[in-house]
């Protein structure tokens, strides 16, 4: 089936499909049942599942996180809904000594089919304790999965994806994706995890993004086409695993990056991509490997120092005009 839907209408369908397929399927949460979540995303879902499957929790993440794992455990396949990035701060316990490491402590006995959504990302005007990118710190600790879908359909297909893995995965939903709108398919078989996707071709520089920045990313490419400079843009789609063989093929046709990161750039995702370039594609390289990133300032609440402060369009524009100018 082909169609044209939101970002948000794309997870709330997939979740839904999901919870009529297999009965273990449950989501809980803060204010995802009679509320329909923060964002709007389970709207309706508890009138169709009932509030034994789309469950309202209290404000402890640590509770319902380490609830998801234990009806993991048991067989069930729960999607743990953690409002902001922030707050997974609160679960981090659970989800890394325990989430991502039972399976290895047990000796492979016990595996754990936890799915974890969560918003991520600034520009929204949420300051400072609501406005974090987390992915790449969570990209940092083996066991886990990191997803990051960009489009409508990796919006639903990530958590067809997610259910279907053995093991703990986290989806990070940029909200300023919600309300955009794109094309679904439903006829095909999901990209796998661990797969990047190019979206546009070039030949004189990779330009390589996840999340809300992939349109950033094409629009700024469009952009630079007007000037001659012919940019491929790729999106990672997934953290971890990281797709190296596609990053390196890229590399190795244009011979020049920009790795595009909502994160601070200190011992960001960015930083770990540069390294493996480093070390499987340095030769490659005909200009210094470059990055925009977040400024390294807690995000500020005003519109205009927020939208200063994230990685937008023009920053992309500017860095890819300077590396074209190295020799």
């Amino acid at each position: 089936m082909n169609e044209h839907i939101s970002y948000r209408e794309a997870v709330k369908e997939s979740i839904k499909k999901s919870m009529q397929d297999d009965e273990r399927v449950f989501m809980m949460g803060e204010d995802v049942g009679r509320y329909g979540g923060c964002f709007a995303v389970s709207m309706g879902l508890q009138e169709v599942f009932g509030p034994e499957r789309i469950i309202d929790t209290p404000l402890s993440e640590s509770a319902f996180t380490g609830a998801g794992i234990g009806a993991a455990l048991n067989g069930m396949r729960p999607i743990v809904e953690i409002m902001t990035a922030n707050f997974s701060l609160l679960a981090l316990d659970q989800i890394m000594n325990n989430a991502a490491t039972l399976l290895h402590m047990s000796g492979g006995q016990f595996n754990v089919p936890l799915v974890i959504r969560m918003a991520t990302g600034g520009g929204k005007q949420l300051a400072a304790q609501h406005s974090h990118s987390f992915e790449g710190w969570f990209a940092h600790i083996p066991g886990l999965k990191i997803l990051t879908p960009a489009t409508v359909q990796d919006a639903y297909d990530m958590v067809t994806l997610a259910l279907a893995d053995p093991n703990p995965v986290l989806i990070f939903e940029n909200p300023l994706l919600y309300n955009t709108k794109g094309p679904l398919n439903t006829s095909t078989s999901p990209l796998p995890i661990g797969k990047a996707l190019v979206h546009r071709s070039g030949k004189d520089l990779s330009i390589l993004s996840y999340g809300i920045n992939l349109s950033k990313a094409l629009e700024a490419a469009e952009a630079l086409e007007t000037e001659g400079i012919d940019a491929e843009v790729i999106d990672l789609r997934s953290l971890r695993p990281l797709d190296d063989e596609a990053i390196i093929q890229s590399i190795k046709k244009t011979h020049r990056v920009i790795i595009v990161d909502e994160g601070w750039k200190s011992g960001s995702i960015s930083a770990e991509i540069m390294a493996r370039i480093n070390e499987q594609a340095f030769f490659d390289l005909d200009a210094p490997m470059q990055r925009v990133c977040t400024t390294e300032v807690p995000l500020p609440y005003a519109k205009h120092l927020e939208d200063a402060a994230i990685p937008q369009p023009e920053k992309i524009i500017e860095m890819a005009r300077k590396l074209m100018e190295e020799i």
